[in-house]
């Protein structure tokens, strides 16, 4: 069986120009070579990618044919390179917001801690070693749900590592996963969510609000509801769209994609009262502000409900910062924006909404990941168990 080495490699600058450098191992020694991307710095970041990939995959195809005759491609290059290189060739296959937060892992902690300790390579690192990254990284003060992140991501390339036999065995499988402790997001009563629906009328993000509380709704898929989707003689709206957030160039850029998290991320849902009204009037005044503001209204983003009243739609950290903003002013108690959606959740479970029921609602993939999160909320449920009990037992007495 031909063996492919799979080089780690990283893009750097040099007088103006970007390069390539990839680390290779010759006699022994671990070395660096340079080869040029013809591209100046300044170059956008997809024209970067691609000549990146080309010139790694060229030169890996001729490391390999001299390869040919050892057998198996070496593995002591340094973790850094080595993750670049990985990342690049996964992100085919990674959303897009899950390829942004590894790329901001790696040229972050990553590169900070693994260059300040270059004897650690692909090869050589020890779970021992592992346990100091981990150990470090709760040091710079992450949480326990980050540290899981790295771990993911790490444990995700060195697979790849061990499939492309550069490894006997995959360091990270001797490794415990940090244990994350449960998480029980904060959630309003009926009564809270009832007075802020009712108090953010007049602010910017009320159809935020009221579509994350009122429909509980991720952030991305609150600010993706379209008028295209929406079905107003049927109270449905389709949820097929999600915006996220990526910089081209260094500048941040709005994107709509229409491929969601999972698919029972796609779901057509039923529009509650308090939706309902929120849209009728929100649709109304867009079509307000398309006249006033004339030529100075954004007709881009005329299909979605969340813009601003020049037709704008708004952007994901503006809404979250925006929330907690309102709510001080509004002299409520503080919640994340996120925490809406657990306030839906709360309120149909206390009101004995099946499980199941819930779990399609939210769009969760599975009824456990529904379980996991709610089941502490979930009274009907304990408390029919519990009937069943004392059904018996008085069966019993009888």
């Amino acid at each position: 069986m031909a063996i492919k080495a799979t080089l780690a490699a990283s893009v750097q600058k040099k007088n103006g120009r970007l390069h390539a450098v990839i680390q290779v191992k010759e006699d022994g020694k671990t070395k660096s070579v340079w080869r040029a991307l013809g591209l100046p710095e300044g170059a956008s970041q997809t024209q970067v990618n691609k000549a990146f990939r080309k010139v790694v995959t060229t030169y890996e195809e001729e490391y390999n044919k001299r390869l040919a005759r050892d057998g198996r491609p070496d593995a002591d290059i340094p973790i850094f390179p080595f993750l670049c290189t990985y990342l690049e060739k996964a992100k085919p296959r990674l959303q897009l917001s899950t390829y942004q937060g590894y790329h901001q892992m790696v040229y972050s902690r990553v590169q900070e801690y693994f260059n300040a300790h270059p004897k650690l390579t692909v090869e050589s690192i020890t779970p021992k070693d592992i346990e100091a990254f981990y150990k470090w990284l709760f040091g710079k003060g992450l949480k326990t749900g980050s540290v899981i992140h790295y771990h993911t991501l790490l444990h995700s390339a060195f697979q790849q590592a061990y499939k492309d036999e550069l490894l006997d065995v995959n360091p990270f499988d001797r490794v415990e996963r940090p244990k994350k402790s449960d998480f029980h997001g904060a959630h309003y009563s009926e009564d809270e969510l009832v007075a802020l629906f009712e108090l953010c009328r007049s602010d910017p993000i009320w159809p935020c609000v009221v579509l994350a509380g009122g429909m509980g709704l991720r952030r991305s898929e609150v600010l993706g509801v379209r008028w295209s989707r929406i079905y107003m003689d049927k109270r449905t709206v389709l949820l097929d769209t999600k915006i996220v957030e990526e910089k081209t160039d260094g500048e941040p850029v709005l994107r709509a994609i229409e491929e969601m998290k999972n698919k029972s991320s796609r779901r057509t849902l039923p529009i509650p009262d308090p939706v309902y009204e929120m849209l009728e009037t929100i649709r109304a005044r867009q079509e307000i502000n398309r006249k006033l503001f004339r030529g100075s209204y954004n007709r881009t983003w005329d299909d979605y409900v969340c813009t601003d009243e020049l037709g704008n739609l708004m952007r994901p950290n503006f809404v979250t910062d925006h929330f907690s903003y309102l709510l001080e002013k509004l002299g409520l108690r503080h919640i994340r924006f996120h925490d809406l959606r657990h306030t839906f959740a709360s309120v149909l479970l206390s009101k004995e909404v099946p499980l199941i029921n819930v779990s399609n609602f939210l769009g969760h993939s599975t009824i456990s990941t529904t379980a996991n999160i709610y089941a502490h909320l979930d009274k009907a449920a304990k408390q029919s168990s519990a009937d069943v009990i004392s059904d018996i037992f008085r069966k019993e007495q009888a």
